[in-house]
């Protein structure tokens, strides 16, 4: 299963897979469907330290390491704004060096 960014527009050949360099993309979507992608991404990070996140143009697969930092940001004066930020550290392919 992989959370999937709704798109209307289907490409005509498969989506790019990224795995290195530095991506980035913003989604302005409604209640419903930023719900069924949380909701996707929440089942991935139950069954395992890998993810798959996809758009109709590319996939980003993403093994991560424990612990996952969950940062809630409540700004409550003017124009009110909640964010809420998930960030996954990269699983290292080799034990770090022990040091003494």
């Amino acid at each position: 299963m992989m959370a999937e960014i709704p798109d209307p527009d289907e490409p005509e050949s498969g989506p790019d897979v990224i795995t290195d360099g530095v991506f980035e993309q913003e989604f302005y979507l409604d209640g419903e469907q930023a719900g069924a992608f949380l909701v996707e991404l929440g089942e991935q990070l139950q069954s395992g330290n890998e993810i798959t996140i996809s758009s109709a143009e590319w996939e980003l697969p993403f093994t991560f390491e424990e612990p996952v930092e969950l940062e809630i940001e409540f700004l409550g004066y003017g124009d009110k704004e909640l964010e809420i930020e998930l960030e996954l550290r990269g699983a290292r392919d080799e034990p770090a060096p022990h040091v003494s």
